[in-house]
């Protein structure tokens, strides 16, 4: 059982995906009917989203208690580039949107309109009060604000605890380390039921109508991964950057795209970050912190969106309101996470700033949703690659003012 196991991790991981991924498309093809094959993706996703606010919970706090001074230059410049990256997202998708205009057929509102938060007051107290929840039930509830939050308080506390303390909790992260490590290896298991699951229920029929509206999401989420995201790693490297753009492309992204959840790749791209040798005490806590504030894909949701309504609906937008607009997607992109439904939900604010009623706005939710199976897993790819991106781009550009040799 050993020899098998060591075998199969022997194996690189992207190959082991691309054959789950593989098998996924053609037992969908042939028996559609089989329906208990979707669980595998159900329950790899799970384990994922139970192991993750623990991971992040003790690795922040460990690293924390444990760190000297030295990390905090490397961490405050991931926090700069995962902020300038997400407002000029929003910059980018306002005038993709003014350059390549889509109008949307709106006919029924959504249901979820009570759902949806009135106004960035709204959004920043839902944040402020996630920074102050439970702990406890923040680990339950997977509300990772609250966790960053009691676990930086904690890792600082912990910081004039004994060695033997601060052993202990090193020992519980490493060891919550090797249970996801063991979770990771059964990717491709997890993927081949998630593909499974999305082939037999989604048709591509269902896209044709917003083709035009999905081409301008995907394109400005591409364009930024592609154009502008390169342009902050080569600042911070100095070298060619797309050898780092497709690493964290073909490994991060693809488990993001499936899994559609930027909490279950925390783990994924916390291994990553491993394997490339970077310092432990600085990726645990900007892995964690990008998946709550690097929304660089949800930013461009909720500016597409909102200017696909005025389009449709034949409102003129001027530089200062499209100025004003992108500033406000990116504010409401870093409060995406602490709001039940995402970006989608945050479409109606947007909309506000344009006196656009909850009616219209919420039918413009409800378009999201139907092309959503593409539009959330593209977002989730870039939001969660992009954490790793920066991330390490940070540390590269430290290692670079060392004399330190970068390797991918």
């Amino acid at each position: 059982m050993k020899k098998m196991w060591e075998k199969w991790t022997g194996i690189s991981l992207v190959k082991r995906i691309v054959v789950g991924l593989a098998i996924g498309v053609l037992l969908a093809l042939v028996v559609p009917q089989a329906s208990g094959i979707g669980i595998l993706g159900d329950v790899f996703v799970g384990a994922l989203k139970a192991i993750a606010p623990l991971l992040v919970f003790f690795l922040v706090m460990s690293a924390l208690s444990n760190a000297g001074q030295s990390h905090g230059g490397v961490i405050r410049t991931v926090v700069i580039l995962y902020m300038f990256s997400t407002v000029l997202a929003s910059v980018i998708a306002v005038f993709a949107s003014m350059v390549f205009p889509v109008e949307m057929v709106l006919q029924e509102a959504a249901d979820t309109a009570a759902s949806a938060p009135q106004g960035i007051v709204e959004v920043l107290s839902t944040l402020l009060l996630n920074v102050v929840a439970n702990p406890v039930s923040a680990l339950v509830n997977a509300n990772y604000i609250g966790i960053l939050s009691w676990a930086v308080l904690l890792g600082v506390a912990f910081r004039g605890a004994k060695d033997t303390t601060k052993a202990a909790l090193s020992d519980i992260s490493n060891a919550i380390s090797l249970v996801v490590t063991t979770i990771i290896n059964l990717a491709p298991f997890g993927i081949l039921g998630l593909v499974y699951s999305s082939v037999t229920t989604s048709g591509l029929e269902t896209f044709t109508v917003y083709g035009k509206l999905l081409i301008l999401l995907v394109g400005c989420m591409l364009g930024i991964y592609f154009i502008t995201n390169p342009i902050l790693v080569y600042w911070c490297i100095r070298k060619n950057p797309y050898p780092l753009i497709f690493k964290c492309l073909k490994e991060s992204a693809i488990t993001a795209f499936f899994t559609r959840s930027s909490a279950a790749n925390i783990p994924v791209n916390m291994k990553i970050c491993e394997e490339m040798g970077l310092d432990k005490d600085t990726y645990s806590v900007t892995i964690p912190l990008g998946a709550t504030i690097n929304m660089d894909g949800a930013a461009i949701t909720i500016t597409v969106m909102t200017m696909a309504t005025v389009h449709t609906l034949g409102i003129p937008v001027d530089i200062p309101t499209a100025i004003v607009l992108s500033l406000l997607a990116a504010l409401a992109a870093c409060g995406a996470s602490g709001v039940a439904g995402g970006s989608l939900l945050l479409i109606p604010m947007a909309c506000s700033l344009f006196g656009i009623t909850d009616a219209v706005s919420m039918q413009v939710v409800a378009v999201g949703f139907i092309i959503g199976v593409i539009q959330d897993s593209v977002e989730t790819a870039l939001n969660s690659s992009s954490d790793l991106l920066l991330s390490a781009s940070a540390e590269f550009r430290q290692w670079r003012k060392q004399g330190k040799e970068i390797k991918f």
